[in-house]
């Protein structure tokens, strides 16, 4: 049996409310769970004490016996020091720009350093000509 701290979705309709269990990995999200550790809030404000409450006692107990939080828990146990932050990963090549997108984005680079360019040699002329 693997075990995961892991979220389980509450609340009502757009208003999300989180509670963080240790479950068997095959039970369903919201359903059969082992022990309820502790709950998630995001709707509140980031600083508020009741956003994010766990019982730190039984989350390390958990580690300790080999539970693999979530990324999105390990995220917010990293805060807590409980766990290291998870690496960030790659974008996928799938999401990266195409050929003529970052020719695109050249051209624009190269008409604007041309642009200011030429305004720079203007102003220096026109410096000039005002110094004469």
């Amino acid at each position: 049996m693997s075990v995961r701290i892991r979220l389980s979705r509450g609340g009502s309709k757009k208003r999300p409310f989180y509670r963080v269990v240790a479950a068997d990995q095959r039970a369903p999200r919201d359903g059969r769970f082992i022990e309820r550790l502790g709950s998630y809030n995001p709707m509140l404000p980031q600083d508020h004490a009741e956003r994010f409450m766990i019982n730190e006692e039984r989350v390390k107990y958990w580690l300790s016996k080999g539970a693999q939080p979530t990324e999105r828990l390990e995220k917010l146990l990293s805060k807590l020091g409980l766990v290291a932050a998870p690496a960030l990963r790659e974008q996928p090549k799938k999401s990266a720009l195409k050929t003529k997108a970052l020719e695109r984005i050249r051209e624009k680079e190269e008409k604007a350093k041309a642009a200011a360019e030429a305004a720079a040699a203007e102003a220096a002329s026109a410096e000039e000509a005002s110094a004469e």
